[in-house]
Formats: C-alpha cells, structure tokens, sequence
C-alpha cells in the first residue's frame, strides 16, 4: 500500500496539536476517516436527504436505494448476505439487543407464549464469557443473568496472558444456552481463536456471539468460516462515522430471535389489540435508520476493501510487531503480550515507576495521542496484575515513522520524571 497517498485522504492528519503534527496512535479507541466517507455524510444530506423505505417520490426512492445499496456493500464486506446485517446504534447497542431478546424470550415464556427455547433462560442455565471482554460484551450478560437466574461463567486468563481454553469443557454444558467472546483482544491485541468456542456450543446446542470490533477493521472476516450465530462491529472503527453498529446473524438465529424495540417500518399488520412483524433486517430496525451514516460506512467499506485487507492486516501487524519490538528495547518498559499469539493491531506498556495516565499526558504534549487506563477491559486488568496500561493502535494510515516518535517519547518521558524526581529528592 502507499501509505503516503493513503494518508493524505485523511484532512486530520494535516491537523497540529500542540503546534505539533499529529500522530494519532489511538485506532482502536476510534479510527479517523478519510475525505470520501466525510463527503458521503455531505453529499446525502444536500442531495438525497428523506426517509429511507419510505415514500413513493424521487428523494426517497433514492435515499432507499442509497441506504440498501450500502447494507449489501457492508455484507459482502464480510461474506454476508444483506438480509443478515442488523443495522444498530453501535456494537455495545448490538450486544444488548441480542440480551435483551433474550429476556423478552424468557418473560414470553413464562407468560406460555410460543418463543424458541434456544433464547429462553431458566435459574441454572448458563452464559460463558472469557476475562478477556470489552466491558460490553461483559455487561449485558451480567445484567442478563440478574434479570433470569441464570448464572454467569468465564474462562479465565493467565498471568502470561493467555486463556485456559481447557476449561470450556466444563464450563459449558448442557444447561449454557450462549458462548459470547472477543475475536481479538482490545488491550493485549491478539487474535482468539474462534474453534474451541463454536466447538463446545455446537456440541450442547448453545448460541454463539462473536465480538468482532477490533477484527473487521484490520483484517478478513468471513462470516460462513466462522460458524458463529451472532457477530457485532462497529463502524467507527473501521474508518466510518460514529453512531453506527452492526449485528449479523444467520437466517435461522435472526428468525427465531424475539423482537426487541418496536415502532414504524417493522411491522407487517397493525390492530388496536397487536401487531406483527417483518422479517429481518426490518424486524429489527424500527424508526427512521441512520441512513447517511449507513451510506458513509458503506464507502469505508468500499475503500479497505479497495485497499485490500490483505494488505490492511499486513500492514498492521508489521506495525504491532515493530512497535512491541521497539517499545520493549527500552529499559523499564514493560510490553503486555499473550502467550496466545501476536498482536493484530494494538500494543498495551507500562512504563517503570510512572503512572500510564502521566505517560499519556506528556505523549499528548508531543502531539502523541494513545489510550491510557483501563480500556473497558477492569476484569482482565486485574487478571494479569497491573494498575493500567498504555496502549498504542494502528490502523491503514499509521506508519513506522509514528513509532519512532513514540519510542523517543517515552524515553523523553523517563528521562523527565527522573529528573523530577530527583529534583524532588534533594
């Protein structure tokens, strides 16, 4: 890839902070977007603007068109089928609504109303996470399990940073109604792998959920590969706007999945006593849709894929690689890795002595902008011991030359509180 012309499709990469250039190091948190998506927002706003699957006039006919048009390149993004792509307020809004599906199914159930017993939760019955999740795919289900009694189980994480994969076995079993885990971590920034988790619920007959947020924007994913029920990304983080999430599913999971928030354009019929509903996308999507956020992700789409995502995860990966290396050639610096593998697209420090936060305030005086702190990740924090971390993320447009000013600043950053310290001392 040509990074340099890359980079130049991106207006704030021109941007100075601190009279100094930019050097964004913060993919993972958010990505930036490059002119065609910004100018995709524009250009539906001031041409096409009205109510998708709405309406009969030219306006609408072709905000329809826009909007479908962009669900179909967003499938084929992942080797989906556009009727299999859930558009959502985020990827966290796409967890809950798989949750909450879940406890409508189970207060439908114990009202004697038909639902499929697959999402019907019952005292005994069981979740599995891992102590690796984003506070997001953590939560929800924790919420979850209050709400039916259903218990809560993680496969837990060792202090190299690696899952004790081992355990799935005994921890699901045929009481777990659904298996929800990262594709790749969001602070040690390695890749999971997705076998053991589809084998142990295909063989109890539990659903499957695949957080994907931190996948989708850096390398393949081929949904039919995968094997999973359910998979959740985000847009912003693959070079499209904010507000806006995905949830896949297959035909058959979607089908059997209960309604979750209702309102216009969902319904098939409509008395004064109830409704029913079309079947999906549009059971799931109530309301007016973010219909030139839709179209915006659709071009960020277009243009990984343009680029090839080949090349986007070689690309990243080469970066991580270069990063850890570099980082953890410095003395007193410490590189979070895990024993499960190399990182895809985000390197998490530490710094000797020094509190991430204070790294993160004098990198932002040098115009370095990371992510300092927990990282929705308190669980797995805690797992392997340490009070935080720096992290360091990548993306299309990051490059080699942004490491090396990273490198120098944290060594600046030692060296500046050293002599703080000893300054302090005498």
């Amino acid at each position: 890839m040509d990074i340099e012309a890359i980079r130049a499709d991106f207006p704030i990469l021109k941007r100075r902070v601190h009279d100094l250039p930019l050097v964004y190091l913060d993919s993972a948190a958010t990505s930036q977007k490059p002119q065609c998506v910004i100018q995709a927002e524009v250009d539906f706003y001031s041409h096409h603007n009205a109510a998708a699957n709405r309406g009969a006039h030219v306006l609408a006919e072709e905000a329809t068109e826009a909007h479908e048009g962009a669900r179909a390149i967003l499938a084929d993004f992942v080797g989906a089928k556009p009727d299999e792509i859930i558009f959502t307020r985020s990827a966290t809004d796409s967890i809950n609504m798989v949750a909450t599906a879940f406890a409508n199914a189970t207060m439908y159930a114990q009202q004697g109303l038909p639902v499929d017993a697959r999402f019907v939760l019952n005292p005994g019955d069981s979740i599995v996470v891992t102590e690796l999740e984003h506070h997001a795919n953590l939560v929800p289900w924790q919420e979850l399990c209050k709400k039916t009694g259903a218990q809560l189980r993680w496969v837990t994480v060792s202090r190299d940073g690696s899952l004790q994969i081992e355990t799935l076995e005994s921890l699901v079993d045929s009481r777990t109604k659904l298996v929800a885990w990262t594709h790749v971590s969001n602070l040690l920034g390695h890749q999971i792998d997705h076998r053991p988790f589809v084998a142990a619920a295909q063989r109890v007959g539990a659903l499957t959920l695949l957080d994907a947020c931190q996948s989708v924007p850096h390398m393949s994913v081929a949904v039919p590969e995968l094997g999973v029920d359910f998979m959740v990304w985000s847009a912003h983080k693959m070079l499209g706007p904010t507000g806006l999430g995905f949830l896949w599913g297959t035909r058959q999971a979607l089908a059997a999945m209960p309604v979750v928030e209702t309102g216009g354009s969902m319904i098939a019929q409509v008395t004064m006593e109830s409704s029913t509903y079309l079947e999906a996308p549009a059971k799931f999507e109530p309301g007016v849709p973010a219909m030139a956020q839709t179209v915006a992700a659709g071009v960020a789409a277009r243009y990984l894929m343009t680029l090839g995502m080949a090349h986007v995860e070689s690309h990243v990966r080469q970066l991580s690689a270069y990063a850890a290396a570099r980082l953890g050639s410095i003395p007193g610096v410490t590189v979070l890795t895990s024993a499960d593998g190399d990182p895809v697209s985000a390197v998490s420090f530490m710094v000797d002595g020094i509190h991430p936060h204070d790294v993160g305030q004098l990198l932002d005086s040098r115009g370095i902008a990371v992510r300092v702190g927990h990282h929705c990740a308190w669980p797995l924090i805690k797992a392997l011991g340490v009070p935080a971390t720096v992290r360091a993320s990548f993306s299309v447009y990051s490059t080699h030359d942004e490491i090396d000013q990273l490198v120098d600043a944290v060594i600046a950053c030692q060296s500046f509180f050293s002599r703080a310290l000893s300054h302090r001392g005498a």
